[in-house]
């Protein structure tokens, strides 16, 4: 393998007398910054395959080692601000504060800097506090670029239960492993593995505990798909899928020839099992849908209608389904709600359904997925927020009850709606549509 001679990285010297003002007084930060600016303003033309494949490598490294900048100043700034907020407090108060509240604070700001969901910045958080309480084996390797982000993650999330001594214990038993050379799905089948060996009681006690948290879920995939997910005890999985498995095995052996494949048919009889159906298609539907004002005006417009929440879908597959169909439709122009099939003129009515609609039924907080469960008063009430269509947005319930804490403010700017956090920042909410 060819190595790679890089060209002297570009800085500023520090030691020059007159040196540029940077506002937000991190030289170090200036310095990585304009390093990148050079990078990326340099071509790759004139550089053979193996040594781009050598500089590929090496920026991986770079990036894991960022990474990990990141994830260690996280960790600087939930410390600091939990202590500034018991500073603030006082001795007596600072009892009476609410530890998860505190962590929501901490979470929600780390995901608004690092432009993700909540709960990405509460499992950044979580897992940067780890790796400073028992993990001095990975946290090295994830400093010096030998890890990447997913796969720290997924060990520390894996020994989430442990505490300090048995997570210095589990490190001990990785180091005794090359980390370096295994994907994420073994490392975290072997932290699982080490982390039952570890603390076995506790292991058996988690076990019981999940089975409590059994559901099912429903997620939009392209094309007017969607994912339907259940949680549940590994028992009981492995045996619907064998007994979907089953009739699929069945129809094998049948005289009539088959025109679909295992996986079809699996997927056809397990609507038709949960629905009460002959057949998949016959299923009854009671859906709200987004329908283009140039759609009812033309025919033949291309454009499509869409189920909020889910996507786009092509208005003939809604009228091509064999069972009973309730339809409520909502008129949208440039994709934005602008009218209905009005039944009532409050939040827990028409104006609700009007919000959520417009908002794809996804919080509207700056990079929160979530799917809406509260409708909450831009202006609250008791500052004389009226309840109207302008005046509500959809959110999660963790960024509705965000909101009421200390430092936290949400309004409406010229720009739109605008959250600001307790350290001062700002970060307008996701637009309509």
């Amino acid at each position: 393998m060819t190595a790679l001679l890089e060209p002297p990285i570009w800085a500023l010297d520090p030691d020059e007398e007159e040196l540029p003002a940077f506002p937000d007084g991190d030289l170090d930060l200036v310095f990585v910054e304009a390093a990148l600016d050079r990078l990326l303003a340099s071509a790759s033309a004139g550089r053979s395959d193996p040594e781009r494949i050598d500089r590929i490598r090496r920026l991986k490294t770079q990036l894991n080692r960022l990474d990990a900048a990141l994830h260690d100043t996280a960790h600087d700034f939930a410390r600091t601000h939990v202590a500034a907020r018991i500073d603030t407090a006082g001795a007596q108060a600072a009892e009476t504060l609410d530890p998860d509240k505190l962590e929501q604070s901490v979470a929600a700001q780390i995901a608004l800097a690092c432009r993700t969901s909540v709960h990405q910045g509460r499992t950044r958080m979580r897992v940067a506090r780890d790796l400073h309480n028992g993990f001095d084996h990975l946290h090295s390797l994830f400093l010096a670029g030998e890890l990447d982000a997913d796969k720290v993650s997924a060990i520390v999330i894996a020994a989430d239960t442990l505490t300090p001594d048995q997570r210095a214990e589990l490190d001990r038993r990785l180091a005794e492993h090359d980390l370096t050379r295994l994907g994420i799905g073994r490392l975290r089948d072997l932290a699982r593995r080490l982390v039952a060996e570890i603390a076995p009681a506790d292991f058996a006690k988690r076990c019981e505990a999940a089975k409590k948290t059994r559901r099912v879920t429903v997620r939009p995939a392209a094309d007017g798909m969607a994912f339907l997910t259940a949680h549940l005890p590994v028992e009981q999985a492995v045996g619907c899928v064998a007994a979907l498995d089953k009739a699929h095995r069945d129809l094998s052996v049948s005289p009539e020839p088959l025109t679909r494949t295992r996986g079809q048919v699996m997927a056809d009889t397990l609507v038709e099992r949960l629905t009460g159906k002959t057949h998949a298609t016959d299923i009854d539907l009671h859906v709200q849908v987004m329908i283009p004002v140039e759609a009812l005006i033309d025919p033949e417009s291309p454009l499509p209608a869409e189920i909020p929440g889910y996507g786009p879908v092509p208005a003939e597959i809604l009228a091509t389904t064999k069972g009973r169909k309730t339809l409520r439709r909502l008129i949208t122009t440039a994709g934005i709600v602008i009218g209905g099939e009005q039944r009532k003129r409050n939040f827990t009515g028409f104006l609700d359904e009007l919000i959520r609609a417009r908002s794809r039924n996804r919080c509207t907080e700056a990079y929160c997925d979530a799917p809406i469960r509260h409708i909450d008063h831009i202006t609250r009430v008791e500052d004389h927020g009226r309840t109207s269509l302008d005046q509500g947005r959809g959110t999660c319930e963790f960024h509705n009850y965000l909101r009421e804490q200390p430092g936290w403010t949400v309004e409406h700017t010229p720009d739109g709606v605008q959250t600001t956090t307790p350290t001062g920042h700002t970060y307008p909410n996701a637009p309509p549509g």
